[in-house]
């Protein structure tokens, strides 16, 4: 779980859900040139780069880079790797694989997150399973977002709609408030809680981010570089992300191309 940047939820004005809007805009494009790019014998240090690029042209820049010293630019996460895999020369994509590529960019002082798996090649059945199912609960999850309504109640939606297919919703990790800063309160929990947490309004932004593993949820860190998760029993892992706000009637997704 990344440490929070700001420890209260934070309401934004319209004029600065406009602002993120703009940043989850370059975010979203910046993602989709990473899955335009896609394909074996690529390395995943080239789609930073080609990203780095691009974030840079559009007069913006990457929020990983260099926070809390991380090294790159974007986050690459290959089959079993849940999350902040690091990008590097010798990742080459391969047939079958599935990778998940998550950009946080800064621009005119706010942020915009989003993340895809994408496949490479063809990929096996249960892959593609997997990757179907987690892209709807993350919409289950967004849905489940108005006024009114709890935190909570994003994790539980996600929950009914994954426990038939017995997949591991990783517990450690979540989403996360953001704005003028990249991990702002609340969290947002993707699975069930027993607890209601804060009440959702008008004005907050946070990100919806499911990572399901394929077996159980379980996780652990990469003691060598400090950041790369992986699933604890090696199952394939899938993650969607989108930065929303809350509205007066509901939500509103502002990482659309």
């Amino acid at each position: 779980m990344v440490a929070k940047d700001s420890d209260k939820i934070i309401l934004k004005t319209p004029d600065e859900i406009e602002k993120m809007r703009l940043a989850g805009r370059l975010a979203a494009q910046t993602l989709n040139l990473a899955g335009s790019m896609i394909r074996p014998g690529l390395s995943t240090l080239e789609i930073d780069k080609a990203c780095v690029d691009f974030i840079k042209s559009h007069g913006a820049l990457s929020a990983t880079l260099h926070y809390k010293g991380y090294p790159k630019s974007i986050c690459t996460s290959i089959n079993d790797v849940v999350c902040h895999g690091i990008p590097n020369a010798k990742d080459i994509l391969e047939n079958g694989d599935i990778i998940n590529v998550d950009v946080t960019v800064i621009l005119d002082g706010f942020y915009g997150d989003t993340s895809k798996t994408f496949p490479v090649g063809q990929i096996p059945e249960n892959a593609k399973k997997l990757v179907e199912r987690t892209e709807r609960a993350m919409m289950v999850g967004i849905e489940a977002v108005k006024p009114g309504a709890y935190v909570s109640d994003i994790g539980n939606a996600i929950e009914s709609y994954l426990r038939p297919f017995r997949y591991g919703i990783v517990r450690a990790l979540g989403g996360h408030g953001v704005g003028k800063f990249f991990h702002e309160a609340p969290f947002v929990h993707h699975h069930r809680q027993s607890q209601k947490g804060p009440k959702l309004k008008p004005g907050m932004t946070f990100t919806v981010e499911p990572m399901i593993n394929e077996g159980r949820y379980d996780v652990f860190v990469d003691e060598g570089d400090g950041w790369t998760v992986y699933s604890k029993d090696g199952s394939l892992s899938a993650q969607f992300e989108h930065t929303i706000a809350v509205t007066e009637r509901g939500f509103d997704i502002l990482t659309l191309p």
